[in-house]
């Protein structure tokens, strides 16, 4: 359920970014992120992070070959595209890859733990259950922010409900 209104959010907040003009995408925002790509581009690091560690664990049948002809995260502030066009078919093939893996996900496989090392060099030991839920949280947070960005802009993006 997650993961279909994430993919129907997302595509919606993308469609309104991607009719601004490059002069608006590209305004100093004065908030957490510099610029509405930055935002695009952060949400997308953990979303690329966060299933890197989950296909390492074979969860929900994700596989690291199914992340292969996706970006490498690194930091939180990776730059995978400065066009919103290509950020736009980026943020598509990672949210069909979520839609994915939640399809797969089973009861016993949320009931797992997975260790993994943070960018920071920390070694953390997470329920997955407990992973995704961070993984959606995230991206709701950050799309608050950027909706309210686009909300100074004096842009309309729709109805989120």
């Amino acid at each position: 359920m997650l993961s279909r209104y994430n993919k129907r959010v997302n595509a919606q907040l993308m469609a309104c970014c991607l009719s601004l003009p490059l002069d608006v995408i590209e305004q100093e925002t004065h908030s957490f992120f510099p610029n509405i790509i930055s935002y695009w581009n952060h949400i997308l690091f953990d979303d690329l992070i966060l299933l890197g560690r989950l296909a390492s664990n074979e969860i929900g049948q994700l596989k690291l070959k199914d992340l292969a002809k996706l970006p490498s995260p690194k930091s939180p502030h990776d730059i995978y595209h400065n066009n919103l066009s290509e950020l736009a078919s980026l943020r598509q093939q990672v949210d069909e890859l979520i839609d994915y893996y939640c399809i797969n996900l089973t009861e016993n496989d949320c009931e797992k733990f997975i260790t993994y090392t943070t960018t920071e060099g920390d070694s953390i030991t997470k329920a997955v259950a407990d992973v995704m839920q961070h993984m959606f949280n995230h991206q709701t947070h950050h799309r608050g922010q950027l909706t309210c960005v686009l909300s100074q802009f004096g842009v309309d993006y729709g109805c989120m409900d």
